[in-house]
């Protein structure tokens, strides 16, 4: 009785849709066989296999993006009942349904759940978010860090450009510049690099500019929603010290 409970179970999906970026969004609705430990994904997967809405309709397979599956890669990020998350971890069993499924809108939408990322690697490359290393030769081993600033450097190290802090924070819009939670982290993490320190100054200066840490109204939500639960506004305080120095030094020519 409890096998045949389950196969007659549904779960129904509404789906936000775009077929391009310049035309309007709309949204469909489907309608799935329950399984146990369904995610989002394989809901996703289900649809595409056989594209079929709820009225019964064939139509274009949903797009959307993934890589790892296991809340890894950042590449399944959507809004999910409102929330954006990844949505390989988003089980089936723990959302309200029906299931409300759209693209993140602070990225512009390539197709679908499909959105274009590139506001976010080009904050990245504007802080220099990489440790700068001439790779003509070996180098040898690096240099170590001492274990204590190790442990939190890991933390800062676990960001896997998902975008969810970004389409979570109100000051990321089409209105603003504001690079964004994730990128000031990351100056954070490189700057406390004995390698990365070298350019610890010129990642500074790019906080200063417009754009950059001034933007941050300090919401908070950007640490409620990391899936990797990054101490993203302790690094936020310390960038805002750090650039805070860094402006009373070059004042006084320091």
């Amino acid at each position: 009785m409890a096998e045949q409970a389950t196969v007659s179970k549904t779960v129904k999906f509404i789906i936000t849709r775009q077929d391009s970026p310049e035309s309007s969004s709309y949204t469909e609705e489907f309608e799935l066989p329950y399984r146990p430990n369904m995610n989002v994904i394989s809901a996703l997967m289900e649809i595409q296999r056989n594209p079929v809405n709820k009225d019964g309709k064939s139509i274009a397979p949903v797009c959307w993006e993934s890589n790892c599956l296991e809340e890894v890669c950042g590449a399944c990020s959507m809004v999910i009942n409102g929330k954006p998350r990844q949505a390989c971890a988003a089980l089936i069993d723990k959302l309200e349904q029906p299931v409300r499924i759209e693209p993140m809108k602070t990225f512009p939408v390539v197709r679908d759940l499909v959105i274009d990322r590139t506001r976010m690697f080009n904050a990245l490359k504007r802080v220099k978010a990489w440790i700068p290393i001439d790779g003509t030769y070996d180098l040898g081993p690096g240099p170590r860090m001492p274990e204590k600033k190790r442990q939190w450097a890991y933390e800062l190290s676990k960001c896997m450009t998902c975008g969810v802090c970004l389409e979570a924070c109100p000051n990321v819009n089409e209105k603003t510049d504001f690079i964004g939670p994730a990128a000031l982290s990351q100056v954070r993490l490189f700057n406390a690099h004995p390698t990365g320190e070298m350019n610890a100054e010129e990642r500074l200066e790019a906080l200063m500019d417009d754009g950059g840490i001034e933007g941050c109204g300090n919401s908070q939500n950007c640490v409620r929603s990391c899936p990797k639960g990054i101490p993203l506004t302790t690094s936020i305080a310390e960038m805002n010290k750090q650039t805070t120095k860094h402006m009373f030094k070059r004042w006084l020519g320091v």
